[in-house]
Parts: structure tokens; C-alpha cells; sequence
């Protein structure tokens, strides 16, 4: 095919059947524990009874996942049902209005959701950085987005914004935060988009129906202003030949994700275990390793389900939204990883590419780095597990540049040279094989607890050396060269001629 990192089809099918065996593995581990401990004291709150059809207990320990799919689905359902329905009869009657009507809707749900004092204080954060848009100094625009972004983030002052809110009701507290979170980054983008532009101003009344486009308001993603205010003011409503068939069939496929998952949670309680640190402390490394990748595989198919329910409405309205995150599964490369694709893009259009340039410069990509995961630490909400985070991930992101960088330079980019384009590619794979669990670990801490991602770590590291840490490495090598072998294969689709890529997403090629 005329591709050096082409391998041989025997060996794709060897790695193919490795992995398999060794998920299935650590898949019967992680049963036999779910199955034996099912009674624990520590699994009671959160192991509730499930469907009756298995006649088995489910894992409910995701308060997100039970909110959105269970507890408040038939809420959550009616309010965009309605967007939906009101969305479709103005874009007919009105298609010029539309983006008022969106506006008009969503505000008007928000107002009867969270009361007046909660509208009163996003309409504050509006207003005050639509003034400081209007001023067009990107510095001063961070500055007070920032600003307004810690008022919701640290003590005293979140609190204190919080108790102006009346009413009580079980979902308050996200809807606050998120509402409130994502409007503010929401205003920051139309501020620095104001900057940019050249002649004249956005409108205020520009910035509301950015805002309170309920699709988008309390859960995200994060679609920058430049790509809404052009998408949702163009009156052209025509679609591409299938697509409306191709957004019925991934509703369909959300669904029936949805439907897979609640399946597993009765039999494989991959929330839960992390939790009893007793219990974990007595698992089989092969359990431990299957459970810290498999909260992972959970997160990145949370996320995809939940912003593609809401992407489904987006692509109802004409919008183009932003992609669900890349599957872990296809992450070996920190360049690559992220969760909210919303919030990635935005981070990299106003703060990492904007320093970072094209990020072949060591200082410039370090302190892209430091600037970017300083706001998401911001954005998450400053802790100790969340610098940790922060720390881990910047560094890796750092330290992969760092290597290429090194092997760049002669006499290992001239031995490289040498080499036959499998035998780079095996040879990168292994590396690959490592960054992978870095990601893993450097993530997991974040989403379980950093006593279980440091147990995870001694015990595939330390205690578990050799035998453990090289079967593991040895299946996720295996992973990693058919992640590879897909992403050759979709470079060839695109590229049918035989040009020269970037390994963190495509190989090298003749």
C-alpha cells in the first residue's frame, strides 16, 4: 500500500485477539467482585434495586448518569421537547427571528426553573462583561471573566451568590453552577470575539440569545460565539441530503447506549468498588486495572450520551455543535485528551493555541500549558485534587514534546531513519503502550479518589512488577497498535497519496 507503518495482517490479528481476551479477563474480575460483595454495607447507598427483568441490584453511584436518565429524565425530556416544538414553528413562520425566539424560550425557562434572583444574577454577569466587551482589550475582558468566574468557585463568595437563589428543589445546586459556570465562559467568548472585531459592536440583545440558548444553558457544551452568532442568524434552513436520517439513527444508537449501560451497571459495579478501599485493596491487579480503564471508558461514554442528546436538539435547530469527546480507548497521546470537546475548543481557541502558536517552541508550549490548565483549575473548582490534576496532565502534556523534541535530534532521529516503517512503529507503540496508563492514572484520580489511583499505581508498578506490569503493557500495546492501524487506515481515505503525518495522530508514511 505503499505505507511504511503498514504491519503485517497476521500480527493486526494476534494483537485483536490478545485484547479481546484480556478485556473479557478483567471483565469476569470485576463480575465475580460485583457478585460476591453485592451485600456490603459500604455498597447500600449506592447499589439500588434495579430492573426487575435481571432480578439483580444496579450501580447508582453516578448522581449525574441516575439524574439524567432516571430521576429528572421525564423534566429534562419536557423542556427540550418544548424548545424543540416552539424552535420548529418559528424557523417556519420567522426564520429571520429565530434566534430572538430561542432566546425568548430559554430565558423564559430559565426564569420559571430558578426564580427571579437567579435571573437577576446571570443578567449581572451579562451586563458587566458586555460593558468591559465594549472596551476591546482582551486582558481586561480575562480579567473580569475570570473574576466573575471565582466568584462562583471559591468561598465566601459562591455561597453567598447562592443563597440569593429561593426555593428548594434536588437539582438546584447543579443547575446554579452550571448555569451560572457556563454563562460566564459563554460571556467571555462574546467579549473576546467583540475584540476581534473590527467595526462596530455585538449587540446586547446578541449576547442574551447566545446565552440562553436552553439546549446549551445549564449543561453545556461550550459553543464558541463566532460559530453560533453565524450558524443560528443564517436563514437558509436547507439540509444535506440523509441528515435527517443520520440525526434519527444516532438518537436511535444514544438510546440504545443508554439502554447497554443500565445493563451493565446490574452486573459490573465499576462505580461502586472504587469507593470501598477495603474491598479494592483485596482485588486482583487484572481487576484493578480493569476497573481504573473501564471508569474511564464510563466518562468518555457519559459525556458523549449526555452532549449528544443535546447535540440531537442542536442539529434540529440547523446547528453545527461541537463532537463528542475522542474515545479513550483511542487516546495515547496527552495532545489529545479531553472529556468536553466544548470546553477544549474553547480553551484552545482563546488561551492554548493563542500562546502556544504552532507548539514546536518549548517555553511558548509550557507556558500555553500553565495559562491553560491554570483556568481549568479555575473552571473545576480549585482543590487539591483538582491541582493535582492539573499538575499531572500539564506535565504530560509538556513532557511529550520534550521526547519528540529529543528524538528529533541526531543520533536517534538518524538511527529512527534507518529503521523500517513497522519497526519505528513497534518501537513508538511501546511508548505509546506507557503514555496510555499515564493518562489513565493521571485521570482516574479525578474521577474516583487519589487513594484509589495511587493503590492502581503501586500495584501495577511496584507490587505487581514484572508480571503484572508487563501483561498489562504487553494488552495495551496491543490496543495502541490497532488504534494506530485505524487511524492509518483513515489517513489513506483522506489522503490517498502517500505523504508524511505526525505520529501523535497519524504515522509516517513513504
Amino acid at each position: 500500500m505503499g505505507i511504511k507503518s503498514a504491519l503485517p495482517r497476521y500480527e493486526l490479528y494476534l494483537y485483536t485477539a490478545v485484547l479481546g481476551v484480556a478485556l473479557i479477563w478483567a471483565g469476569s474480575w470485576i463480575f465475580e467482585a460485583s457478585s460476591e460483595n453485592i451485600d456490603r454495607k459500604a455498597f447500600k447507598e449506592s447499589v439500588q434495586p434495579g430492573w426487575h427483568y435481571f432480578g439483580r441490584k444496579m450501580d447508582a453511584a453516578d448522581f449525574e448518569w441516575m439524574m439524567w436518565f432516571s430521576t429528572f429524565r421525564n423534566h429534562i425530556l419536557f423542556a427540550l421537547a418544548g424548545h424543540v416544538i416552539f424552535a420548529k414553528i418559528f424557523s417556519l413562520l420567522a426564520p429571520k427571528h429565530r434566534s430572538l425566539i430561542f432566546g425568548v424560550y430559554g430565558g423564559l425557562a430559565v426564569l420559571v426553573t430558578m426564580g427571579w434572583t437567579y435571573m437577576a444574577l446571570v443578567l449581572s454577569h451579562c451586563i458587566i462583561l458586555y460593558s468591559v466587551a465594549l472596551v476591546k482589550m482582551k486582558w481586561l475582558c480575562f480579567a473580569a471573566g475570570l473574576s466573575a468566574l471565582a466568584s462562583i468557585k471559591l468561598e465566601p463568595y459562591n455561597s453567598w451568590q447562592e443563597a440569593l437563589v429561593t426555593g428548594s428543589f434536588d437539582l438546584q445546586d447543579v443547575l446554579f453552577y452550571g448555569g451560572c459556570g457556563f454563562s460566564i465562559m459563554r460571556c467571555m467568548s462574546f467579549a473576546l470575539e467583540n475584540c476581534d472585531r473590527k467595526e462596530g459592536n455585538y449587540t446586547f440583545c446578541d449576547l442574551l440569545r447566545y446565552n440562553f440558548y436552553l439546549p446549551f444553558f445549564f449543561f453545556g457544551p461550550i459553543m464558541t460565539f463566532d460559530k453560533f452568532h453565524a450558524q443560528v442568524n443564517n436563514t437558509q434552513l436547507t439540509r444535506k441530503e440523509r441528515e435527517m436520517w443520520n440525526i434519527t439513527t444516532k438518537a436511535l444508537l444514544h438510546l440504545g447506549i443508554i439502554l447497554v449501560v443500565d445493563v451493565f451497571f446490574h452486573y459490573l459495579y465499576i462505580l461502586t468498588i472504587p469507593s470501598d478501599m477495603k474491598l479494592v485493596a483485596k482485588l486482583s491487579d487484572w481487576c484493578l486495572a480493569g476497573l481504573a480503564y473501564s471508569n474511564l471508558v464510563y466518562d468518555w461514554v457519559k459525556a458523549a450520551i449526555m452532549f449528544g442528546v443535546i447535540n440531537t436538539v442542536a442539529r434540529l435547530d440547523h446547528l453545527d455543535p461541537p463532537q463528542p469527546p475522542k474515545c479513550i480507548t483511542m487516546l495515547y497521546v496527552f495532545a489529545e485528551t479531553h472529556f468536553d470537546r466544548g470546553i477544549n475548543d474553547w480553551l484552545c481557541r482563546y488561551v492554548y493555541d493563542y500562546i502556544g502558536g504552532d507548539h514546536d517552541k518549548i517555553f511558548k508550549e509550557l507556558l500555553a500549558t500553565i495559562c491553560t490548565f491554570a483556568i481549568t483549575t479555575l473552571w473545576l473548582g480549585p482543590c487539591q485534587l483538582v491541582y493535582i490534576w492539573s499538575f499531572f496532565n500539564c506535565f504530560g502534556l509538556n513532557f511529550e514534546l520534550w521526547v519528540a523534541k529529543l528524538f528529533s535530534l541526531p543520533p536517534l532521529s538518524t538511527i529512527e531513519g534507518f529503521m523500517g516503517g513497522a519497526m519505528s512503529r513497534r518501537i513508538r507503540g511501546v511508548f505509546n503502550a506507557a503514555n496510555f496508563w499515564t493518562i489513565i492514572l493521571y485521570n482516574v484520580l479525578s474521577l474516583n479518589s487519589l487513594e484509589f489511583a495511587k493503590l492502581v499505581g503501586r500495584r501495577l508498578i511496584f507490587k505487581g512488577f514484572p508480571l503484572s506490569t508487563l501483561s498489562v503493557l504487553l494488552v495495551t500495546y496491543c490496543g495502541v497498535q490497532l488504534v494506530k492501524e485505524r487511524e492509518r487506515k483513515e489517513a489513506l481515505l483522506e489522503d490517498p497519496e502517500p505523504v508524511k503525518a505526525v505520529d501523535g495522530g497519524k504515522e509516517k508514511a513513504e
